[in-house]
C-alpha cells in the first residue's frame, strides 16, 4: 500500500465565512506537504470544481465536495460533482450522496456551534460512511474525543480534516490514506474514496491555538458582513 496525506475539509471564497482564493489554498497545501484535499464549500460546489482542474499544476490531486447543510446538521459529501439540496433529513443526504457515488462524512460531530450532528441523527445514520474524528478548529478538542469515541463504538471510519477558512491553517487536520502503489488520484480519485469506504485510513493533525481560533470567527463575521 501507499499512504497519501489528504485534507478533507477545506474552505474557499465560495463559502459565505472564508475569503480564501482557490489558488492560495492549493498553494498552501502543497507548501504542507499535502498530496491532495478536497473543497467543500457551504452548499456550493463551484469553487470545489475549480480545485479539482488546477490542482495537478500545484502537484496535488483534488476531490469535488460539499459541505452540506441537513435538518440534522452539516454532512461532507466528498466525490460528487452537484451541490445536494439544502435541508433535507441527514439520512435522505447521505443517500443522495450515494446515489451519485460519493461518500458521506459528518464533520465535526457533536459540536453545536458548527452545526455539528448530534448523537441520535448519528446512531440513525447506518450508512454513513465516515465520521471526521479530527477536526483542527478546535482548542480543547473534547468533540474530537467524543468524535473517536463514537467511531470506535460504532466502527467507522476515522477522518482527519483542517476546516480551514483559512490558507494557513490548510493541513493543521488531516487523513492518511491508504491507496494501492498503482493508483493515480490525480487522473482518478476513486481510490480514495475507496479507501474511506472500507477504512484504511487515518486521522492526525494539531488543534489551533486560542489566537488562531478567536481569528478564524473574527474573519468569519467580517465575511459575512462584507457579503
Amino acid at each position: 500500500m501507499r499512504t497519501l496525506a489528504f485534507d478533507p475539509h477545506v474552505h474557499t471564497e465560495g463559502s459565505w465565512d472564508s475569503n480564501a482564493a482557490v489558488e492560495d489554498v492549493l498553494a498552501a497545501a502543497a507548501d504542507a506537504g499535502l498530496d491532495g484535499l478536497a473543497v467543500t464549500d457551504h452548499d456550493a460546489v463551484d469553487h470545489s470544481l475549480y480545485a479539482v482542474e488546477r490542482a495537478p499544476e500545484f502537484g496535488l490531486f483534488a476531490i469535488p465536495g460539499v459541505e452540506v447543510s441537513t435538518l440534522g446538521g452539516h454532512l461532507l459529501a466528498l466525490g460528487v460533482e452537484t451541490t445536494p439540496p439544502e435541508g433535507r433529513s441527514f439520512a435522505w443526504t447521505v443517500d443522495w450522496v450515494h446515489d451519485r457515488g460519493g461518500v458521506a462524512v459528518a464533520p465535526h460531530p457533536f459540536r453545536r456551534s458548527s452545526h455539528g450532528v448530534g448523537r441520535e441523527v448519528l446512531r440513525d445514520a447506518d450508512a454513513l460512511d465516515a465520521v471526521e474524528t479530527f477536526n483542527a478548529c478546535t482548542v480543547l478538542g473534547y468533540r474530537n474525543r467524543q468524535a473517536r469515541t463514537f467511531a470506535s463504538r460504532h466502527d467507522r471510519t476515522r477522518l482527519g480534516g483542517s476546516d480551514a477558512h483559512r490558507p494557513a491553517r490548510v493541513g493543521d487536520g488531516y487523513t492518511r490514506v491508504h491507496v494501492r502503489p498503482a493508483a493515480d488520484p490525480v487522473a482518478d480519485y476513486q481510490p480514495i474514496l475507496d479507501a474511506i469506504r472500507e477504512g484504511r485510513t487515518s486521522a492526525h493533525g494539531r488543534t489551533a491555538s486560542v489566537r488562531s481560533y478567536v481569528a478564524k470567527f473574527a474573519v468569519n463575521a467580517k465575511t459575512r458582513t462584507t457579503r
